[in-house]
């Protein structure tokens, strides 16, 4: 019988509406780095075992309408280090929530919203 499946990792898929541009605003902003940036195409950073994978995209709708979430420690330094870069999202802050995590979220410049979260 073989084993169960076990669920690894997820990573997630951003619409660009240029993909060089997404690459570098993960890059620069985040720390992030670059693996792949083909323009009108697909581009994709990593830090540590996080990527984010960007999909050229000419409708800026679809960007905005998309998230993801992804879970750090230290988050009061990134916070900290985002609040310099001035992007954090003017109604996402740095809280602790209801279901016990402590997050805050940005925009980047297609308007995908990232949310960053630390567990206790």
């Amino acid at each position: 019988m073989p084993p169960p499946t076990a669920f690894i990792s997820a990573t997630p898929v951003l619409a660009s509406l240029d993909i060089q541009r997404s690459v570098e605003f993960f890059a620069t902003r985040l720390r992030f780095t670059v693996l792949h940036a083909e323009q009108g195409v697909y581009g994709i950073v990593g830090q540590g075992g996080v990527h984010v994978h960007f999909w050229a995209c000419a409708d800026r709708r679809i960007a905005e309408a998309t998230s993801c979430r992804l879970r750090v420690t230290g988050i009061a330094e990134l916070y900290a280090q985002c609040r310099e870069h001035g992007i954090v999202h003017p109604r996402a802050a740095l809280a602790d929530t209801p279901w016990g995590s402590r997050e805050f979220a940005i925009l980047d410049p297609d308007g995908n919203l990232v949310t960053f979260h630390e567990e206790p």
